[in-house]
């Protein structure tokens, strides 16, 4: 987020905030009450989960603009099947893998894999980018190539789902068979993607979904 605050000439202050006091939702209103846009990163294990989820639901209700990545468009996910679409128990196979509504779960391939190490989804892959969306209009293009590293991924059996109850499935694989991007038409910039921007930010060349992320964030100031 620095990068994007050289560019666009912005002191970016980030407050960092422990997910595990978030898990009350009132708190968590609190804690972001001062907050122009909320940013949740990559990252693994159940610790702070629920708090996460709130921080999601907050700025999808608040419309304050969010950007999650990896873990955070997963969270993004499970917010919005709890509170739009109503499964309540909605999970990760990550998290809780006795839910019976696993929005995001263990890819095929990663089934029944015992050494952890080196085995998850790494690397660039191509993102082919659904027109009309934030994602595109971000972009400025078709298809991307954005870097991964995560094992976990949206589940499919709910898509038509999501899509129902108003989220943009904006980026998946050129095959259509993984969900890289998911977005809400109806706030100002609400964007979760798979993959890791971060890893190709510079100084000098700020990621495109950073520099929108701040931009709308500064016409959000409180």
């Amino acid at each position: 987020m620095h990068h994007a605050g050289i560019e666009l000439g912005a002191k970016i202050e980030i407050k960092w905030l422990d997910s595990e006091i978030l898990s009350d939702f009132y708190i968590a209103e609190r804690m972001f009450s001062d907050c122009n846009g909320i940013l949740i990163p990559g990252g693994f294990g159940p610790r702070g989960i629920e708090g996460k989820i709130n921080a999601a639901r907050f700025a999808r209700e608040r419309n304050i603009p969010y950007l999650g990545i990896c873990l955070g468009m997963q969270i993004a996910a499970i917010e919005f099947a709890r509170n739009v679409i109503k499964f309540s128990d909605a999970n990760s196979s990550e998290f809780c893998p006795k839910s019976k509504n696993l929005v995001i779960d263990l890819m095929k391939n990663q089934c029944g894999v015992l050494q952890k190490g080196g085995t998850m989804r790494l690397g660039a892959y191509p993102c082919k980018i659904k027109n009309n969306s934030l994602l595109h209009a971000i972009y400025n293009k078709n298809e991307i190539f954005e870097r991964h590293r995560h094992r976990y991924e949206f589940n499919n059996n709910f898509r038509s789902k999501f899509i129902e109850n108003g989220m943009i499935i904006s980026g998946t694989s050129p095959d259509d068979l993984l969900v890289e991007a998911i977005e809400l038409k109806n706030n100002i910039f609400f964007i979760g993607v798979q993959f890791h921007p971060e890893f190709k930010s510079r100084p000098n060349k700020p990621h495109p979904l950073f520099l929108s992320f701040v931009k709308n964030s500064l016409q959000n100031q409180c």
